[in-house]
């Protein structure tokens, strides 16, 4: 969501050709720097201050040792899989692979901070996607907010 949001700015034809197209063979770790854009705080919210970069898999070969080619993942060649994500204009449907063939959709402007459940029977197709909200958090501001009263004066003799 926050890649979304931030370092794509909502464009999800540019998010798609990073995250699928321009791939040589698949991601081994995405990383942070999907958090490009994003306000520090909710960085810093999302990664305990963690950094690293997204890394793609390289070097892949076969079991003849040639090199491997990129393959459209199937149905068929989806065993080992437990998650797939298909990014729709409205959102990203979470597929849990080993109980589903489809999935709720996350609607694209729902906070990144929600807590989000990891259990693939969580994911049932016809509910609604198993996010809750992220708890109010105070302020981080120092400044007195508008509806605090003023500090008193002392008063002059």
């Amino acid at each position: 969501m926050a890649a979304y949001q931030h370092r794509f700015a909502g464009d999800l034809e540019a998010m798609a050709r990073h995250l699928i197209d321009d791939v040589e063979h698949s991601w081994d770790e995405l990383g942070t720097d999907l958090l490009d854009g994003a306000p520090p705080a909710l960085r810093r919210s999302l990664t305990g201050g963690d950094e690293y970069p997204s890394r793609q898999m390289t070097n892949v070969v076969c079991a003849d040792g040639s090199p491997a080619e990129r393959e459209l993942i199937t149905q068929d060649g989806t065993d080992d899989l437990e998650w797939a994500y298909v990014l729709h204009p409205h959102g990203i449907e979470v597929i849990a692979l080993q109980a589903y063939e489809r999935g709720p959709v996350v609607a694209w402007d729902t906070d990144p901070r929600c807590r989000i459940a990891a259990s693939s029977g969580a994911w049932h197709p016809d509910s609604r996607a198993p996010i809750v909200a992220p708890r109010a958090t105070p302020r981080l501001s120092t400044a007195a907010s508008a509806s605090a009263p003023a500090p008193r004066k002392a008063a002059r003799r």
